[in-house]
């Protein structure tokens, strides 16, 4: 068996970051099925759950083949992310749909960030990031069709959502 190259720092981040990201969207969505469990959403966000599971059993399996770090900040966003989910579902199902709809629009643009600068390089990583940037916006489109955007107080909601996942990468990229 071939041993991997050696990672740049760039790509070593972008997979440690992302990494933490579908880490944390665990978080959301455990914390948002804890309190919708008997919702009539509830089967979409363990869809969406299990999606993201994959994404962090594929990031995870990276970080191990590469010999990447992952975040030590990663119980925070244990605690935060969970904390996001139940707080946002505990507003309503739209305020829940709301959360998703600011964190999917960050990680896509994220993802879309990493693709564009990884050119023609890592192919197999960029299929990846390929592949869940379009799950992520499906599930942003999603949480829009259900009502996402006519939460109370969704401009609030996803104002505070979406700098606390952009804080969580610039952290985690680095740490």
């Amino acid at each position: 068996m071939r041993e991997p190259e050696k990672l740049t720092k760039e790509i070593e981040a972008m997979i440690r970051v992302d990494q933490a990201g579908e880490f944390g969207a665990t978080c959301i969505y455990a914390g948002q099925l804890a309190v919708l469990k008997s919702s009539t959403i509830t089967p979409t966000l363990q869809h969406m759950a299990e999606q993201e599971q994959e994404h962090l059993k594929t990031f995870n399996d990276l970080c191990v083949v590469h010999g990447v770090q992952p975040t030590i900040l990663q119980p925070f966003w244990h605690v935060g992310g969970f904390m996001m989910g139940a707080v946002t579902a505990l507003m309503g199902e739209k305020a829940a749909h709301a959360c998703t709809i600011a964190v999917e629009e960050v990680i896509a643009d994220h993802y879309q960030n990493q693709l564009d600068r990884l050119g023609l390089r890592e192919p197999e990583l960029k299929a990846v990031i390929t592949k869940f940037r379009d799950e992520e916006l499906q599930h942003k489109e999603h949480a829009e069709h259900e009502g996402g955007r006519d939460a109370p107080a969704y401009q609030a909601i996803t104002s505070v959502v979406k700098r606390i996942t952009k804080t969580a990468i610039w952290l985690s990229e680095r740490i």
